[in-house]
């Protein structure tokens, strides 16, 4: 074993669940695995005790996962959570040997398990035309008698009969080939052999080769045809009332409502309370009416134009395909299953995060909250439901599939389902992916696949109920390719035939999938011709009754529920709040925020420069830096009850080295976080290093922070200008969810920024796109507009405003994004600090700071300079410099949107008399706040003053790439700064 290999095994604390009776010599399990116990044998690893509280023991992960890569450090820390491990016993002696005499049995079987897929029966179309395929030929491993019986001990398990799931000692090659095509060949087809764990693979081999699917009960059967026909009958219906709209049916791939209803029958029967369902506009109205318990005619009042919320609320709405609904079904369990339908954007697949967002939230709390044997999983389900063209096609797929199994973002699992119309918009698979099958994005993270044919859908159940039992088992995702059809375009005013002319007279000749079901039905006797034709007439007169009821229907809200009834819509955002605490409980959360075990080594630079320097400046409660007043304000939180998580590349130490809210062991790489030891009592504070990604990690804690509003939620941009690697889920989520959707987010986005010589990709979070994705009002005049942006962008000078912006994000009674143009050089600047004072009880985040120089005696001033973020501190020591203290006011715009009007007009009117009024930035005239403030501000300046401006010519670029180029520009806007 290599070194790497030992270091995994050896630091990895398993919870193994030892296989079941009925897993006996399925590929290789012999029956001597019955003698072992197959009770969870729960065990934590010491050193996820070293820090926990007893009270919070379950938080900490009962187990973790000995894989093929460098064991991560920090498995103690809060939040760190990675799936039970399932393990199953290793080949016995008997069995190896029957392994080398059999071999070339052996063989064959692995042929099949690996590449049956390539033969099995799944387009309902025929349109991919079935070769052989030569790994599947006996006689290629020279096993040419049919007649002849071989050992199938750890070879293959074969059943005695279909009433005995008991295995048979031996078996002819005929029988063995039978079983294999039977198993592999035919609707459904598996793909797990790229599966590296060995326990995984054996597993599926033996539910596939032994598997007693369960029977197709009657009731199931009526189930499944009330599905069927009322998606088609919805369909028809909306084609007949509205034949002009897009609704993106789902005719062709009906049997995705049965797959669903059988996924979360089959999950309530586990014990899953909660699932988070993402899915796109394919099929979703369908879903909605059928079986998301969505009133048609709600429905059908959207459709016709009206609003979908109460017309007295503020919000946009949304089209007809992007509408959700969260029902709680019944399946006759203990509790029933509450599904959280997620709204979605038109940008494909941009859900997929945000539901694994929300789902890590639910089962986290539930954690928190549940018996210390409730395990990642056991009760919250992440669904996601993609198009094939879109799962290949789309890059957030492959971002968010590799969040999947993170310690700080896994939940337990995502089972997929690719409603597969063969078909992406008008582009065929050829030329659609370079992959065989759509699904084939999923083995990045090694996920199995189970591919089957939508026409039968029987089969999916059995298909889908299996993927469920994986995901369950090993608590990792699982892909259904379910192959379908579209019978329309790609909506159903569009004409297919343009471009696929061979394949719509194929489906446009076939029966619908209900129909043929219904025929299987009527053959099996289950069901008689006048129920069906009764059945199809009563759903369609209720639909016509819930049509009728459009012109009396009256919208409800549907927001400010469950966890957030104590939260309200606000109509004016503006707020002052005291978010002071008492000196000494800064200095004490402060002394908390560096304290470590005894027993706990730190690194010696981090010991006298981190820890002795912060304690040093408690002593004095002066030079308080960004990263202590960060640390104070979380602390403060944690103590009131409130969690934190702050999630990002390289966030637990800082990109600049500044925060360190977890600290590493220098001799066991064991990791503590200081503020989650203050008290039993506290929230916790989750410090979540994430993946290189952008767009897929945002929208993840987007999810989190929908779930409730007691979590304060920060993603932090490693430098700001990485922030539009996510631009989709910032367009669609972060800063329209409210408008659209009634939906509030308490995000914070930390995105440093500063023109410092850095270049294009280094200096800049492109202030001016933020300031216009806001609703800030330009008329800044008009008493009766009320300051009710979507979001807050804020640019803080000094870390007491940070801490203060940190506390008011929670201490509202509503929530909005927070986008924070954080510090780079500020960080360690001497100047850019605060005091104790600062922050105590009384103080407030202050949109605008004066000028204490010229405030005394403010007709002396000449010259207004309006100026955000950390240009001011080079401007007062210029100022200094050519001694116009009393000549030029330097005036401080904190917070840029909601557009201080207040602070401004105050120190406008204190200026009255002077000659000049400039806005002046770093950035380029093209970029940062001026755009934005040049029309606002000179609403507010005295008759015939304007607003002048002091920056960076206009660039294509955010910086020049060229020091000397850079020092130039620099210098420049400080000499006309000062030029009277």
């Amino acid at each position: 074993m290599s070194g790497i290999l030992r270091l995994a095994a050896s630091s990895s604390a398993r919870t193994v669940l030892k296989p079941s009776a009925g897993l006996v010599r399925s590929a290789g399990i012999h029956r001597h695995a019955l003698q072992q116990s197959s009770k969870p044998n729960l065990t934590a690893s010491s050193s996820s005790k070293l820090f926990s509280r007893p009270s919070r023991a379950a938080i900490f992960p009962a187990s973790s996962i000995a894989q093929q890569r460098a064991a991560y450090h920090d498995d103690g820390a809060y939040g760190y959570r990675v799936p039970r491990v399932y393990s199953m016993p290793d080949y016995t002696p008997e069995e190896l040997a029957n392994r080398v005499d059999n071999a070339n049995l052996l063989r064959l079987v692995i042929g099949y398990r690996t590449h049956g897929h390539l033969a099995a029966d799944l387009d309902p179309l025929d349109i991919v035309k079935r070769q052989k395929v030569l790994a599947l030929d006996a006689e290629r491993y020279a096993l040419t008698d049919d007649s002849k019986s071989y050992n199938l001990n750890g070879i293959l398990h074969v059943n005695q009969s279909k009433s005995s799931a008991e295995a048979k000692e031996e078996a002819s090659l005929k029988t063995v080939v039978a079983h294999l095509e039977k198993a592999y060949c035919g609707k459904i087809a598996y793909e797990f052999m790229h599966i590296p764990n060995a326990s995984e693979r054996r597993w599926f081999a033996h539910e596939v080769e032994s598997y007693q699917k369960p029977p197709i009960t009657p009731d199931d059967k009526q189930r499944i045809f009330e599905l069927l026909t009322k998606s088609e009958v919805f369909d028809h219906f909306m084609g007949k009332k509205f034949a002009q709209v897009k609704r993106y049916g789902l005719e062709g791939a009906e049997s995705m409502m049965v797959a669903l209803d059988a996924l979360f029958q089959t999950a309530s029967k586990a014990g899953v309370t909660e699932a988070v369902l993402g899915m796109p506009h394919r099929g979703r109205l369908n879903l909605l009416t059928d079986l998301m318990q969505y009133n048609p005619t709600a429905l059908f009042s959207k459709v016709k134009g009206n609003p979908e919320f109460p017309i007295n609320l503020p919000a946009s709405g949304d089209v007809l395909s992007h509408i959700a609904n969260s029902p709680k079904l019944d399946y006759g369990e203990a509790e029933p299953i509450h599904v959280s339908m997620l709204h979605n954007p038109s940008h494909l697949e941009a859900v997929n995060p945000v539901a694994m967002g929300k789902a890590r939230a639910k089962q986290m709390d539930l954690i928190a909250n549940s018996s210390p044997d409730c395990q990642l999983g056991d009760k919250v389900m992440c669904v996601q439901l993609h198009g094939d063209a879109a799962f290949t096609g789309q890059g957030v797929v492959m971002e968010s599939l590799g969040l999947s199994n993170l310690p700080h973002f896994t939940s337990g699992g995502s089972v997929h389902i690719v409603v597969n119309n063969q078909i992406g918009y008008t582009t065929p698979a050829q030329n659609a992916r370079s992959s065989v099958y759509s699904s084939d994005i999923g083995k990045m993270i090694n996920a199995p696949v189970i591919h089957v044919n939508g026409d039968h859908p029987e089969e999916v159940v059995h298909a889908m109920r299996l993927a469920f039992e994986y995901r369950n088992k090993f608590r990792k995702d699982v892909i259904l390719d379910l192959i379908a059809y579209r019978r329309w375009g790609h909506n159903e005013l569009d004409e297919p035939a343009f471009t696929q002319p061979l394949m719509y007279n194929n489906i446009r000749a076939r029966k619908s999938v209900p129909k043929m079901y219904e025929e299987k039905l009527l053959a099996e006797n289950v069901i008689t011709k006048s129920a069906i034709e009764e059945f199809r007439q009563d759903y369609f007169e209720k639909l016509e009754d819930d049509f009728s009821e459009i012109d009396s229907f009256k919208p409800e809200a549907d927001h400010l529920q469950g966890k957030w009834k104590d939260m309200i819509l606000p109509t004016e955002t503006v707020s002052r709040l005291d978010t002071g605490i008492s000196k000494v409980d800064m200095t004490k959360i402060a002394q908390a925020s560096v304290a470590t075990p005894s027993d706990f080594e730190i690194h010696p630079r981090l010991e006298k420069f981190h820890v002795q320097s912060r304690l040093k400046k408690l002593k004095d409660g002066q030079s308080i830096d960004w990263a202590t007043a960060e640390a104070i304000a979380f602390g403060s939180l944690l103590k009131e009850g409130y969690d934190v998580r702050i999630c990002g590349q390289d966030v637990g130490r800082g990109t600049f080295s500044q925060r360190h809210a977890m600290l590493v062991d220098q001799k066991t790489e064991r990791v503590h976080v200081p503020l989650n030891a203050m008290s039993e009592s506290q929230g916790h504070l989750e410090v979540a290093n994430s993946s290189l990604s952008e767009l897929a990690v945002l929208a993840f804690e987007t999810g989190m922070s929908y779930e409730t509003p007691k979590m304060l939620n920060i993603w932090e941009a490693q430098f700001g200008d990485f922030f539009n690697s996510a631009q989709v889920t910032i367009d669609t989520y972060v800063s329209s969810a409210e408008t659209k959707w009634l939906r509030q987010s308490g995000l914070v986005m930390l995105l440093p920024h500063g023109y410092d010589g850095a270049g294009p990709e280094h200096s800049s979070c492109r202030i001016e796109r933020w300031l216009q994705m806001t609703n800030d009002s330009f008329d800044v005049m008009d008493p009766s507009i009320k300051a009710n942006t979507n979001m807050h962008v804020v640019n803080p000078t000094t870390p007491a405003q940070y801490f203060h912006l940190l506390r008011r994000q929670m201490k509202r009674d509503f929530r909005k994004p927070l986008i924070v143009v954080g510090p780079k050089t500020l960080l360690r600047l001497p100047t850019a600090t605060s005091s104790l004072e600062d922050m105590a009880p009384g103080t407030t985040f202050e949109p605008v700071l004066g000028d204490t120089k010229t405030e005394e005696d403010p007709s002396s001033v000449e010259k207004v300079l309006f100026v955000s973020g950390k240009l001011y501190y080079d401007l007062i020591k210029e100022r200094q410099t050519k001694g116009a203290d009393e000549k030029v006011a330097i005036v401080r715009v904190e917070e840029l949107s909601p557009f201080p009007k207040e602070g401004l007009k105050q120190q406008i009117e204190t200026y009255s008399g002077a000659k000049e009024f400039t806005w002046i930035q770093e950035e380029p005239q093209n970029g940062g706040a001026y755009s934005f403030m040049e029309p606002r501000i000179r609403q507010l300046l005295p008759e015939n003053k304007s607003l002048g401006y002091i920056g960076r010519d206009a660039s294509a670029a955010p910086a020049t790439g060229i020091a000397v180029v850079h020092r130039k520009e620099s210098a420049d806007i400080l000499a006309k700064a000062f030029r009277l």
